[in-house]
């Protein structure tokens, strides 16, 4: 298949409006043959949280989204962001370049975080050969950006084999530097208002992908759809500009020599200083307008998600969070699904921002201590208990 056939299939995926339409598994529309998963995670990433480096994980993940992306030079592509890693669904002629660019994320990873990060291309026919699938849709988040949601349980397969050590990629060698244009992480973290940040993941449980799951998934974003703003985390006027002492200096990682890096810090520290005035003020400079940056953010951002599991880093009170846990434990003791959750009192955001000037910018929320991560080890320690039992 072509880049026309690609393009024309990327055009066709259905685009959900309302983001309870995810739970309708029937819209999804399957990867064509020949493509394959570009994708990437944290080694012990609960382990380096622990340690600390909960931002420097959340970045590590976005970089292999920004790397592939950059590397293809198509932002179009379907991807998920999943708080230590990522995945990006990539046409045939765009897997070389996905390859090297995964190698080359793996080194950058290790070299500026000290992290060990893992990495695989994974062809749909591998994961078709297992008897699952890829298929995928868009909810379209506002009117410049949509994000991909997958079913069919072959991303979670294509995990689960790449942490088997399967389809392995290898580091590149040193001086190997990945393009990472538009990655950023310097906003500071944002604090809860409703009461605490929660990463939920819920995965079907032994009734599998049924109506009843799906029932569950409509029911949980109606409960969560209850709670202020949707339980989005992000404040709609946007979060408020900040100096973000960390976030400058994971900026300045992105580039590729020591100068560019200090020149980096000392830019970002100064359109730092320059956001907050033109926020305080409310002033534009030239046709850029903080206040409109700062909503779009809070639009774009990517803050519920569906990758074969349902996934949500939102904002609820203490009644909520009970009435919500309380539904997906008696969705487990049925059969129905299997959850982790954690809270935390604040969630992080990391960007894509290919251009400022556009409104395109791409927003990814994790939790601050945890996130994802923490939900996923709860999630993998219940399913070891189950299986035990």
């Amino acid at each position: 298949m072509g880049r026309i056939d690609d393009n024309a299939f990327l055009s066709r995926l259905p685009r959900f409006t309302e983001f309870d339409e995810i739970a309708d598994f029937s819209h999804y529309m399957p990867l064509p043959d020949g493509w394959a998963l570009a994708m990437a995670d944290i080694v012990d990433s609960t382990g380096a949280i622990a340690a600390g480096k909960y931002k420097s994980v959340n970045m590590a993940g976005a970089s292999v989204i920004t790397a592939v992306l950059n590397a293809l030079d198509q932002l179009d592509l379907p991807f998920v962001f999943g708080g230590d890693g990522a995945f990006v669904a990539v046409p045939p002629d765009g897997i070389e370049a996905a390859r090297d660019a995964l190698s080359r994320v793996r080194k950058w990873v290790e070299r500026e975080f000290d992290l060990d990060m893992r990495a695989a291309i994974v062809p749909v026919e591998d994961i078709r050969a297992a008897n699952v699938d890829v298929r995928v849709a868009f909810y379209q988040a506002s009117s410049e950006v949509a994000y991909a949601m997958f079913a069919g349980d072959g991303a979670r397969w294509a995990e689960d084999q790449m942490k088997k050590g399967a389809f392995r990629i290898e580091k590149a060698p040193d001086g190997n530097e990945p393009n990472l244009h538009g990655l950023s992480c310097r906003w500071n973290p944002v604090t809860a208002k409703n009461g605490q940040i929660v990463s939920i993941i819920a995965v079907p449980g032994e009734l599998g992908y049924g109506s009843q799951f799906r029932a569950l998934v409509s029911d949980i974003l109606a409960m969560v759809g209850d709670a202020d703003r949707a339980g989005h985390p992000i404040p709609p006027e946007g979060p408020q500009p900040a100096i973000s002492l960390k976030g400058y200096n994971a900026d300045a990682l992105t580039q590729p020599s020591k100068l560019k890096r200090a020149a980096s810090r000392l830019g970002v520290v100064g359109m730092s200083l320059l956001l907050v005035v033109l926020h305080r003020f409310n002033l534009k400079l030239g046709n850029f307008d903080i206040r409109l940056y700062s909503r779009d953010l809070a639009q774009n951002t990517d803050f519920r998600k569906f990758d074969d599991a349902l996934k949500m880093t939102v904002d609820l009170d203490a009644k909520q969070l009970a009435i919500i846990e309380a539904k997906l434990e008696q969705a487990t003791r049925d059969g129905i699904c299997h959850f982790g959750l954690h809270t935390q009192d604040e969630a992080l955001v990391t960007c894509i921002v290919p251009s400022p000037m556009s409104r395109d910018h791409m927003h990814f929320v994790d939790g601050a201590t945890g996130g994802y991560a923490e939900a996923a080890s709860r999630l993998k320690q219940k399913l070891a208990a189950s299986a035990i039992s």
